[in-house]
Order: C-alpha cells, then sequence, then structure tokens
C-alpha cells in the first residue's frame, strides 16, 4: 500500500520534476560549461578557462549593466515593500466597498507588463499626458495655491477656536477638514469669477524622459531617467502582488496587540511601527527577497523600450546576457554565459546576507 502510494507521488511530481531537471539543472550546467568555453554558436566548443570571465568584468557594458541593476534592485524594491505594506494596512480595514477596491488595486499586477510598458511609453512621452499633467500645474498654479492657503488658515482658525472654548481638536480633524475645505473652494471660486486670480499662460512643459539623463551622485552616474521611469512602472505593477502577502500577515496579528496598544494610549502611526512593523518580520523578510530576486531578473521593459532610450541608460544584468546571446553573426554566447553565472551568484550573495543580516523570527 506505502509502495502504491509513493508510485502515485512520484507519478504526479513527474511534470514539474522533469520541468525542473530540463530548464533549471541541465540550462545551468551548460551555461556553467559554455562560460569557460569559446563557443560562440557557430563552432564547435574548446575550453578555455576563466578568460570569458575576464573579458566579461572588463566590458564596460557590463559594468554598466550591473551598476544599474544594483540600483534598480535597491530602489524599486525599497519602494514597493513600503508601498505594500501601507496598501495592505489601508485594505485590511473594514470599509464598505471594500472588496471592490481590493479588487481594482490588484489589477495591475494580472495585467501584461508588456502592454503596461507601453502605456507608459505613451505617458511619458514629449507630448505624453506627464509633461501635459505638469503644463496644467503651472497653469492653474495661483488657483492651486490659493485654495491650499485658505484651506490651511480656515484649518488653522478653527481648530484655535475649538480649543479656546476647551473642546478637543486636531490639526487634521476630519469634521473640521471638509467645512475648511468648502471654505476654501468658495473663496477660490469667488477671486477667480471676479478676475483677481486666473490661470496663467505658461509654453508647454517639454522634458524628454527617454534621453541620455542621469542623477549624478558626486559626479557619478548613479540613476538614468528612463531607469527611473521603469522603476515607477515596476513598482506599480509589482505593489498589488506583494500587497496580497503582507494582507495575509496582517489577518493573523491578533487583534488584543491593537487594543492593548490603544489603551496604553498608542497613536496610529505607533502601532504600525511598534505593532504591525515587528509582527510582519517574517512576511516582510519574504517579500524583500522575492523583490530582489525579481528585479535583478528584469529583462521586458528594457525589452520593449528597446531604441526609445540610449541603450547605456537602460540596460541590465538579464538584457546583457540577451544582447550578448542574440548578437548578430558569431554571438559571444561565452561571455553571456559567463554573465549569466555572474547574476545567478551575485541573487544568491545577495539572499543570503538578507539572510544573514536581516533574519526573519522564522529562520
Amino acid at each position: 500500500m506505502q509502495r502504491r502510494q509513493t508510485s502515485a507521488a512520484w507519478l504526479f511530481l513527474a511534470p514539474f520534476l522533469i520541468t525542473v531537471a530540463v530548464f533549471f539543472f541541465y540550462a545551468f550546467a551548460r551555461a556553467a560549461y559554455y562560460s569557460v568555453t569559446d563557443f560562440n554558436l557557430f563552432n564547435t566548443p574548446k575550453v578555455i578557462g576563466v578568460k570569458p570571465y575576464a573579458d566579461v568584468l572588463g566590458d564596460p557594458s557590463f559594468r554598466r549593466a550591473l551598476g544599474n541593476s544594483l540600483v534598480f534592485a535597491v530602489l524599486t524594491t525599497a519602494l514597493q515593500t513600503v508601498g505594500a505594506l501601507l496598501m495592505a494596512v489601508a485594505l485590511n480595514r473594514r470599509l464598505r466597498g471594500l472588496a471592490f477596491f481590493r479588487a481594482a488595486w490588484y489589477m495591475p499586477s494580472i495585467t501584461s507588463s508588456v502592454v503596461i510598458t507601453l502605456i507608459f511609453l505613451w505617458l511619458f512621452q514629449r507630448r505624453g499626458v506627464a509633461n501635459y499633467l505638469i503644463t496644467q500645474a503651472q497653469a492653474y498654479a495661483p488657483l492651486t495655491l490659493t485654495f491650499l492657503l485658505t484651506l490651511i488658515g480656515a484649518q488653522v482658525v478653527q481648530v484655535l477656536l475649538e480649543r479656546r472654548r476647551a473642546l478637543p481638536a486636531g490639526w487634521f480633524d476630519p469634521a473640521l477638514g471638509v467645512t475648511s475645505a468648502l471654505l476654501a473652494i468658495l473663496v477660490t471660486a469667488a477671486l477667480a469669477w471676479t478676475g483677481v486670480i486666473s490661470a496663467r499662460e505658461v509654453p508647454p512643459f517639454d522634458y524628454q524622459y527617454f534621453a541620455d539623463k542621469w542623477i549624478t551622485l558626486g559626479g557619478v552616474r548613479v540613476l538614468s531617467i528612463p531607469l527611473l521611469v521603469v522603476v515607477i512602472q515596476n513598482t506599480f505593477t509589482t505593489i498589488p502582488t506583494l500587497m496580497l502577502f503582507f494582507l495575509a500577515g496582517l489577518q493573523n496579528i491578533p487583534a488584543a496587540l491593537y487594543e492593548a496598544a490603544e489603551i496604553d494610549g498608542a497613536t496610529p502611526w505607533q502601532q504600525l511601527i511598534r505593532v504591525t512593523v515587528p509582527m510582519l518580520r517574517p512576511v516582510t523578510f519574504y517579500v524583500i527577497t522575492v523583490g530582489l530576486i525579481g528585479t535583478m531578473q528584469m529583462f521586458d521593459q528594457v525589452a520593449v523600450i528597446g531604441s526609445a532610450a540610449p541603450g547605456e541608460t537602460l540596460i541590465t544584468l538579464a538584457y546583457y546576457v540577451y544582447a550578448n546571446t542574440f548578437k548578430a553573426g558569431a554571438a559571444p554566447v561565452n561571455m553571456a554565459s559567463a554573465a549569466a553565472i555572474l547574476l545567478a551568484a551575485l541573487i544568491l550573495a545577495m539572499v543570503a546576507a538578507q539572510r544573514r543580516f536581516f533574519p526573519s523570527e522564522a529562520s
């Protein structure tokens, strides 16, 4: 009976095990072999030692790809982890229509990354939506500034009057905020109607997001503007997926902890920092690990953007491997294989370092 159950288990596991054996172990061993040969797709491989690794490390394109990948991985992982946590906290409350908001906020994660990339290409064109919105913000700056100043002034006056009457009132009291907002709208509309303030005539905001422009630090090019656009896109599409992990973790935090913190006078921010974040430490470890692995392997956005941006501004390690494998003519597959092995080793080192210095409670 036990032998029959074991055979059935192996039978069900066979498709997965065969897939892993062929597309992971065999592929990895083949790449490791090619990385120490002179293989270029058309010749018979001959072992030449570690020369391909030396060629890769000496290639300026590889060093640029390495820098881009590390900056992209750290920045994107940090943004998507914090964003996913805050979104999960917001969606963990009992509100009317919460199921709709959860489904709506998850939509970017199930949309094709190619489609999302094309949409972002359209948004950040020279005459795209981003530049248009900035132009409109500049044109309507007088109206916006009037509204904000009136809103802040009305809120301050109301809070001071309430406190003078010995009534508890916070600076962000929602009831007083609604009154202040309505007053600010009326004042802004009245000033605009009388012609005291009006929208300005401004030239169209003209910024090229996919040009060879960089954010520098001490004269060193750290992050390109095109790669920053990809960071924004990747953060936007990945947060909903990671939010589900945090949401599942929040469901397992005992409500008694929040009740005790509230009795002790803890503010919502203190509850988040002192209760929520420590209790979600194992989930956070998993989210960061998955984020680092995924961002270090980022490829599809760079491939879709293609020649819309200078190659050096967007090249990553995964794209470097692809570009060297499918070059026209005799491609340096040995260099691509060496870069792939270095990428795998780097990801393994990053995960090991995180596990060593930022362990979860469960590890």
